[in-house]
């Protein structure tokens, strides 16, 4: 069907009939009925993620919780590379620095468990701040470099400050009162999750969230609409380094304490394989692409027989399950870039529209492209 202006001068905009029409109609609410079996499987969800663990022990739930923070390392590197379309290398030196800023401040400093986590969003957010204030005139690869040089300095050199680290022991880092048990901290860490949801659910409903996506898919376009490219990008940065301070933080109490040993560039491309493996720009699927990845090894032990088989293969060919993430996750990402590209994202969508009371499509992907422009007749 063909639009035409008031005065009849000519077409304005084509519109097909069968694309609008299946739009329509899924936007038709079910009745009780239908509801019923969408609540049968939220109740399921809430089941597994907040009853389930309570029969656990306590190790097993201290996985649980890491994988909630895995969850929001994910959300954090999508905003900078689902959102902006930029990748960052050295993403553990920013969540690395921000457990060491949290322990530091309870342990050194005496301050509160809170004190300790807004340091380290604080401390999180400079980072991205001075690093890309210092890269604002490049993108692409030489941006990823320059995250992937930082987060080396930061390995060599920042992890290296005994004062600030803790040396070879590391530095202390208890949980807050009120949530001692492993148990209590699972559900605070579920809230900070729920949290990190909302924040980046607002930041795409404004203007300046519609204005990365338009970044990302054209920097020169976005620019001829006013969007300052620099200004956006630098944005979307700091929001990436507060959320991944954050989750520093929530790892660093979890584990009890921090040390440098384990943030270097093998967990930065591990953080980047899970986010492109959840799904760029799909919140439920980084949360189950960053759950997966966290609960990996702890999957893989509970295989029996895996580790005894494991042992035998001879070096430099031997593996562990805690090496698994960086075996797996690479044919995982091969298999997202051939068959998949939305990841995970892109094959729960069916599900996840289904449970929001939409019209049940298994062949529902999403927009191929994102759109950054209205329709006007």
């Amino acid at each position: 069907m063909t639009v035409t202006s008031a005065d009849g001068a000519g077409p304005v905009q084509e519109v097909l009939v069968d694309d609008v029409a299946p739009a329509a109609r899924d936007r038709a609410r079910p009745g009780l009925l239908g509801w019923i079996p969408r609540l049968v499987v939220w109740a399921g969800l809430a089941y597994v993620v907040l009853v389930l663990p309570l029969g656990r022990s306590a190790i097993d739930v201290q996985t649980f919780t890491r994988a909630a923070c895995y969850a929001i390392v994910a959300l954090s590197l999508n905003v900078l590379l689902g959102y902006v379309g930029q990748i960052s290398l050295g993403h553990a030196a920013f969540v690395g620095i921000g457990a060491f800023m949290s322990a530091y401040m309870m342990t050194v400093q005496g301050q509160s468990f809170w004190v300790g986590v807004l340091a380290a969003a604080g401390i999180g957010a400079a980072q991205a701040l001075v690093l890309g204030g210092v890269s604002l005139r490049i993108r692409g690869l030489y941006f990823a470099l320059v995250t992937l040089a930082y987060g080396l300095v930061a390995e060599q050199n920042i992890f290296q400050i005994a004062s600030f680290t803790g040396g070879g022991a590391g530095q202390r880092a208890p949980k807050p009162d009120w949530f001692e048990s492993e148990w209590r901290y699972y559900y605070l860490c579920l809230a900070f999750l729920a949290l990190v949801l909302f924040l980046d659910w607002r930041l795409m409903k404004t203007k300046g969230g519609r204005a990365l996506l338009a970044l990302r898919e054209n920097p020169r376009v976005a620019s001829t609409f006013g969007i300052n490219v620099r200004m956006a990008t630098l944005f979307a940065f700091v929001v990436s380094g507060t959320f991944a301070g954050l989750a520093g933080a929530l790892i660093a109490h979890n584990d009890l304490s921090v040390s440098a040993d384990v943030w270097n560039f093998n967990l930065s491309l591990v953080f980047i394989i899970m986010t492109v493996v959840g799904g760029l720009r799909s919140r439920y699927g980084l949360v189950i692409g960053g759950a997966f990845f966290a609960l990996m090894p702890y999957l893989l032990h509970q295989i029996p027989g895996l580790e005894n088989g494991l042992s035998k293969i001879p070096a430099p060919f031997d593996l562990t399950p805690e090496l698994a993430p960086l075996v797996i996750g690479p044919l995982l990402l091969l298999v997202n870039l051939i068959q998949f590209p939305g990841g995970i994202g892109q094959q729960v969508r069916p599900v996840a529209r289904w449970l929001g009371g939409h019209r049940f499509d298994p062949h529902d992907r999403g927009l191929k492209e994102v759109q950054i422009t209205d329709v006007r007749a």
